[in-house]
């Protein structure tokens, strides 16, 4: 699942793949073990946003400029 704060995108699925894009409240009911933040230059912001998450054992990994767990 693909999670943005974009209302616009909500709702709609990711091109070729058909993911479903949700809003980030959503993230918290799912509990995942791993989350790729794809916008590496705001990782902390989400990171932030997102601290239950980290608390509840949920890590957090971006891929630029390498793949690395934060």
């Amino acid at each position: 699942m693909v999670f943005d704060a974009a209302q616009s995108k909500q709702g709609c699925f990711m091109p070729g793949s058909h993911i479903p894009i949700l809003p980030p409240q959503n993230i918290i009911e799912i509990k995942p073990d791993y989350v790729l933040i794809l916008p590496w230059n705001i990782s902390d912001e989400i990171k932030f946003q997102n601290a239950i998450l980290k608390k509840n054992g949920t890590q957090f990994l971006v891929a630029i400029p390498q793949l690395k767990i934060l």
